[in-house]
């Protein structure tokens, strides 16, 4: 029996010997990342802090929940403004839903209509329609309140969650308009060429070839009108009262009065963030990824 003998194995490369130029290299690179890390925990800090006071603050008794002693940690765990918080706000937070979903939809809907349009089926004077629909971006809203209220009356929309409906899908097309017509700029046109010789109007061409590939655009839109709607108290606070209107404005209310209740307000103001926080935390890769798709085809 003839044993083959294998091929000596070759040394390792010895390392490279280190230089002072090399050594001082590794060591700016370290202290550049040491520099960086340390003001991104500083700023992340920053940023938190209010954050740790609204917790703290919202486990705190009567006597424990003063502006004293808003940096110390409570003395016991109280879960009383937790309680009366929510039975506060809840009815609130079911109108805010029923408010900030459709409003979400139907602008968003017609944002990806509109951007449609304006990207893929020229018209004389499109780009002047556009520009005026982003027009409506600049406008102040308390420059034009008092002419929204006597334009309400006169439609005889009822005030509550149908006029802050309609008030946040008109002023939402603007925004979600420009992100559609950004997003659709960058869809072959052989796509929807291929689609004409079809015999694809344009309708069934958006819907059937268009809209499927909406869904990062739409994330984008969905959460951004989710979250303006949500956090909107103006418009809430022209339109609506404490008996019909969002949870911004029951907020208000919990918060004000003679004798405030510091446990109750935070956990008031946790409760209220606590869905567009899911939001941004679920959605928040598509909702980058859609910003960067529609920044970079626009």
């Amino acid at each position: 029996m003839t044993t083959v003998s294998s091929a000596p194995k070759p040394a390792p490369l010895a390392p490279a010997p280190a230089t002072p130029a090399r050594t001082a290299r590794a060591r700016r690179s370290l202290g550049i990342r040491v520099l960086r890390y340390g003001l991104l925990l500083f700023f992340l800090v920053v940023v938190l802090m209010p954050v740790y006071v609204l917790l703290v603050t919202s486990f705190k008794g009567p006597g424990d929940a003063t502006p004293d002693r808003a940096w110390l940690p409570p003395t016991e765990l109280y879960f009383d403004g937790w309680r009366s918080a929510w039975e506060q706000l809840s009815p609130a937070l079911g109108r805010t839903f029923a408010m900030v979903v459709p409003a979400a939809l139907i602008s968003a809907t017609l944002g990806a209509m509109n951007g449609f349009v304006l990207s893929r089926w020229r018209f004389p004077g499109a780009n002047l329609v556009f520009t005026l629909i982003l027009f409506g971006m600049f406008i102040p809203y308390q420059a034009v309140m008092i002419p929204l209220i006597e334009l309400m009356q006169d439609l005889g929309v009822r005030s509550g969650v149908p006029s802050l409906i309609v008030l946040h899908v008109v002023f939402g097309l603007p925004i979600t308009t420009l992100i559609f017509r950004n997003y659709y700029a960058g869809i072959p046109q052989e796509m929807i060429e291929a689609a004409r010789v079809d015999g694809a109007g344009m309708l069934r061409t958006f819907t059937t070839v268009v809209l499927p590939l909406s869904a990062p655009a739409f994330v984008v839109t969905l959460i951004w009108q989710f979250t303006s709607a949500w956090n909107d108290y103006l418009f809430a606070l022209f339109f609506s009262n404490a008996r019909n209107g969002p949870v911004t404005i029951s907020l208000n209310f919990l918060a004000s009065g003679q004798l405030q209740d510091y446990s109750a307000s935070m956990a008031g103001a946790l409760i209220a963030s606590f869905p567009t926080l899911i939001v941004y935390v679920v959605l928040g890769r598509w909702f980058l990824g859609g910003l960067m798709a529609g920044s970079l085809k626009g």
